[in-house]
């Protein structure tokens, strides 16, 4: 009861406080077991209306207290509406050298935001996909809550 409290509030206030140029942010639960298994990836559908503007590329982590590893490494497929498939693979720190967490904590649930693309810029207007998977060596990824995507306008 306590860590549905937890999640409620922490997705209410991410809602409510919604940073100017900001124009897509998405958060997709990975398993009410609290895991991430690498064949549950979790795809993203991203409106890109300018493409003469640079925008600021953020993925979002969500980790019970427990995680043990430093990071998050994850694959990114990203598809344009014309169907150019690219793939990056990034790490998102998520705990410090000496073992603390990084991010916002609440209760035993902590949110990290990691900028892995700035001044991003697309080759074309319309609809890009995201397909996020994890990349860590052991399967499942545990204490693993929500992936999520962010886009900004650089201002």
């Amino acid at each position: 009861m306590i860590r549905l409290l937890a999640i409620l509030t922490i997705t209410i206030s991410l809602i409510a406080c919604k940073p100017e140029g900001r124009i897509y942010v998405e958060f997709q639960e990975l398993s009410p077991e609290v895991e991430w298994l690498k064949k549950d990836t979790r795809e993203f559908k991203v409106p890109v209306e300018d493409n003469s503007l640079a925008y600021n590329m953020s993925l979002s982590f969500r980790y019970a207290e427990g995680y043990q590893y430093q990071v998050a490494k994850v694959k990114v497929t990203e598809t344009s509406p014309s169907g150019k498939e690219t793939i990056k693979e990034y790490d998102l720190k998520v705990r410090e050298d000496n073992g603390d967490y990084i991010g916002e904590a609440g209760f035993d649930i902590w949110d990290s935001e990691h900028l892995v693309e700035p001044n991003k810029k697309y080759e074309e207007t319309g609809t890009y996909a995201y397909v996020i998977e994890h990349n860590m060596p052991k399967d499942p990824l545990v204490f693993a809550m929500e992936i999520g995507v962010i886009l900004d306008k650089v201002k």
